[in-house]
């Protein structure tokens, strides 16, 4: 086969992810060592690839510069020059595995070029392509006596690719190229097969993409499409140590013990909720929370017996129910603060606005690495809809906990601290405990110690103006001010001008003469169908000891019955400066 024929037959393939761990220090007919490199450097970080050819099938892997964590799959690619295909194989720690086959035919050819180089000792001839606005380089030869690739996305039948580049700056280079003795082996120095006997599920690219990807991640499911409704008499579990789910404040409020995974606190975790309407037909403040439990009292004892057993806050000769931290108490911990959309679901068939379709449910996703240390072992989460409604809603939560690494760890890593500090979002509202309308008159203030050797101190702040009317502060752009031992740190207001941009979540929301909709106005640090992102105010050069932190907000006045509120809660985060040590 001439050169030109053989450069013809290069193809290019993207979506296929690459290997990522070998299980053989293997060489057989022949080998080809590849490095990263990176603006004309080779990146030292990575692992080698290696090539290994034996007849008509060539095997890639990655040699890693560790130990792989338990859960990484053991990924390997295939060139099958026989039968004309490629396949990426993953074996999961449970022993399944999935395949992806890929007939060359099936792949994107590139163009070739007169330029060639030198590599290793091989005269390359350079081809190209552009796919998916990336520029792509390779260098291939047919004079090596094996076939292959540094990477399953590129394929030269009957020749050999010794390097790639990807936009003109990073790729893979072979670095060695030869045949030597010895069987495959695995990672303890076992005999191992140098393709597996059975390819296990053949999947597309997306499902192995995707099986993969979960291999590595931890999720935790603590509700399962839970009712959250009012006056709905839902029957708790009868042992209080029962891992069931508990409904508190007249079915307002679903809590339930889950045990979370001791997880490295390189660990990023996300909060994922679903909602949907299954009968409440307006906008209504939601919050998950966690519940700390190692002070003498906590907001479980509120939850079972009532407002009466919290510590208070009195101000405005008005009491403000575990609201704050305390000597012994701690708040809940919020992990997202969401609105509810205007009845998405329940009523999209009874909704009919031409040119909108309806979602049918609303998905909450949040970032909330920066609690990890409260969301490991044992814990109590809930989650509060305030409604009135005996159908309420319907959610569904899970944490989803993705590793730092694909390798095992051999130095420790930062260690994170945090200090919930007050939470005014009144999930005990059916069972009397007060709005968050101190501010009126008062600051909210609590004081805090903070301990030796802790860094980068931040108050993350969530904050939502309600009041729904045209004077409340719903409606009305308010400052809040955060004031650290006396002096003001921080003043921004909090204020939402996109909520248009979330119609297609609303319903039932009311549809005005001038072509506007309820769900359309601007609001106070929220949108109906939407999380309240949190913000990250520095402490900068905080010292170890006692400190007080105090929240001011330009409040409005009463309107007859009508009254604002504002439901803020902050913690405090950071890191120790020295690592763990056994």
């Amino acid at each position: 086969m001439s050169r030109s024929t053989v450069a013809g037959l290069l193809f290019l393939v993207f979506g296929l992810a690459l290997p990522n761990l070998a299980t053989a220090t293997e060489t057989q007919a022949g080998t080809v060592t590849y490095h990263a490199f990176a603006n004309g450097e080779e990146l030292t970080g990575r692992g080698k690839r290696v090539l290994v050819q034996m007849g008509g099938l060539s095997r890639l892997f990655e040699r890693p510069l560790g130990i792989p964590i338990p859960a990484a799959p053991i990924t390997l690619g295939y060139f099958d020059n026989t039968n004309r295909n490629t396949r990426e194989t993953a074996l999961f720690p449970d022993g399944s595995r999935c395949t992806v086959w890929t007939d060359f035919d099936s792949l994107a050819q590139l163009e070739i070029t007169n330029e060639h180089e030198e590599i290793l000792g091989f005269d390359c001839t350079k081809a190209t392509t552009e796919i998916r606005s990336n520029r792509i380089e390779v260098w291939f030869t047919e004079d090596a006596g094996m076939t292959g690739s540094p990477s399953l996305r590129l394929v030269a039948p009957n020749a050999l690719v010794l390097k790639f580049v990807q936009n003109g700056s990073s790729g893979w280079i072979a670095e060695r190229f030869g045949s030597e003795s010895g069987g495959a082996k695995d990672l303890s120095g076992q005999p191992t097969p140098f393709a597996p006997d059975q390819w296990g599920d053949k999947v597309d690219s997306a499902e192995y993409r995707a099986r993969v990807t979960e291999s590595y991640v931890t999720t935790v499911t603590v509700f399962e499409n839970e009712q959250i409704s009012f006056g709905n008499e839902i029957e708790n579990p009868t042992d209080p140590s029962d891992a069931g789910t508990f409904h508190y404040s007249k079915g307002t409020v679903a809590v339930r013990r889950v045990v979370l995974p001791p997880v490295d606190d390189d660990t990023m975790v996300f909060a994922e909720l679903i909602e949907t309407s299954n009968g409440d037909a307006y906008d209504r403040t939601g919050s998950v929370f966690l519940i700390p439990t190692e002070r003498e009292r906590s907001f479980l004892d509120g939850l079972k017996n009532g407002t009466d057993a919290l510590p208070v806050v009195t101000s405005n000769d008005a009491e403000y129910q575990g609201i704050v931290a305390t000597e012994d108490y701690l708040p809940p911990l919020e992990l997202i603060r969401f609105i509810t959309p205007f009845g998405i679901g329940h009523f999209n068939e009874g909704s009919k606005v031409r040119g909108l379709e309806w979602d049918e449910n609303a998905a909450y996703v949040m970032d909330v690495t920066a609690l990890l240390p409260r969301l490991r072992g044992e814990v109590s989460i809930g989650v509060f809809i305030g409604n009135y409604d005996t159908g309420g809603h319907r959610v569904s939560l899970r944490l989803r906990y993705f590793p730092g690494s694909k390798l095992q760890r051999t130095t420790p890593p930062v260690r994170h601290w945090t200090a919930p500090l007050f939470n005014t979002v009144n999930a005990l509202e059916m069972s009397g405990q007060n709005y968050g309308t101190l501010f009126e008159k008062d600051t909210l203030t609590v004081e805090f110690d903070l301990p030796k050797g802790v860094e980068d101190v931040q108050l993350r702040y969530l904050t939502t103006g309600h009041g729904g009317w045209g004077g409340g502060d719903e409606f009305n752009p308010k400052q809040n001010k955060i004031l650290l031992d006396g002096k003001q740190i921080a003043s921004f207001i909090p204020w939402r001008s996109d909520c248009g941009t979330f119609r297609e979540l609303n319903p039932s929301s009311g549809n005005f003469w001038n072509g506007m909709s309820s769900s359309d106005f601007s609001r106070s640090g929220w949108c109906p169908g939407t999380t309240v992102s949190p913000v990250l105010i520095p402490l900068d050069g905080l010292a170890p000891g006692r400190h007080r932190i105090s929240v001011a907000i330009e409040m409005g006045a009463k309107a007859g019955n009508s009254f604002s509120s504002w439901n803020v809660s902050g913690v405090l985060v950071g890191r120790f400066a020295e690592p763990a040590t056994d």
